[in-house]
């Protein structure tokens, strides 16, 4: 991993709702695992921080939407977590995606950044959707977890595997949704990412894995969230794969 001279960093992440730091409110918005990354680099770096992702964004809207912006930022470090969204959405193709990921993977890498990445987890069981649309969804993710492997394997970088990690599993993780992570959980997340970039040769503070700067969570707030984001969030998913659904319950 180069860097432009000495102490200076520049971080791109690109990816949707979990990199932009949905589940992890600050006064003003959200702040999320790649700002507290950001933030822990910048105690011995000067950090040059951007932060690309979208809530909802699939594999498609990342290649079209922020690979070049991220590119033109000439990361020494760029996350690209994405496609989850993908797997829960009608128009999924296992082909197109793996092609886009590799894309992005390559022009990100030429331009000169260590990358990371992740192997996603099972969001079914953790939402606690029923074995009919938990096993098919998973199978999905599966296929990502496969495109990602050919990520590392061909452009290195640095990765975590959810589905390894036993903080994954706990309710604490999660946000009241438990699609996205709490503020926990992100700090979990940029805590893992910080420990694997000291093993790249990076010398800097790791992310606190304690709550602070936050806003605490509140039965009123989440079900603020619950009303506002998350049931037209799942009235978006019912329509988009309600079909798909009918069909593997008849299966079954």
């Amino acid at each position: 991993m180069q860097t432009h001279g000495s102490g200076y960093l520049r971080l791109a992440a690109l990816g949707d709702s979990t990199t932009f730091g949905i589940g992890d409110p600050v006064p003003g918005g959200w702040r999320g695992w790649a700002r507290l990354l950001a933030e822990a680099l910048g105690t011995s770096y000067d950090v040059s921080f951007c932060n690309l992702a979208v809530s909802g964004a699939t594999v498609l809207d990342v290649h079209r939407e922020q690979l070049a912006d991220a590119v033109d930022h000439a990361p020494d470090i760029a996350s690209l977590i994405v496609g989850v969204n993908d797997t829960m959405r009608s128009t999924w193709d296992p082909a197109r995606l793996r092609a886009e990921l590799m894309e992005c993977a390559e022009a990100l890498h030429d331009a000169g950044a260590l990358l990371v990445t992740a192997r996603f987890h099972d969001h079914g069981a953790v939402f606690g959707l029923p074995g009919v649309l938990r096993r098919p969804l998973w199978a999905r993710i599966e296929v990502v977890n496969a495109v990602y492997d050919e990520v590392h394997a061909t452009y290195g970088g640095i990765r975590i595997d959810l589905a390894s990690r036993p903080e994954v599993t706990t309710r604490a993780f999660w946000s009241v949704d438990r699609l996205h992570p709490s503020e926990l959980g992100h700090r979990a997340m940029a805590h893992l990412y910080g420990g694997l970039l000291r093993r790249e040769g990076l010398d800097f503070e790791l992310p606190s894995l304690l709550a602070e700067g936050g806003i605490a969570p509140s039965w009123r707030r989440d079900l603020a969230w619950l009303v506002t984001e998350g049931a037209p969030w799942m009235q978006r998913r019912a329509r988009d794969l309600g079909p798909w659904a009918v069909r593997l319950a008849l299966q079954h």
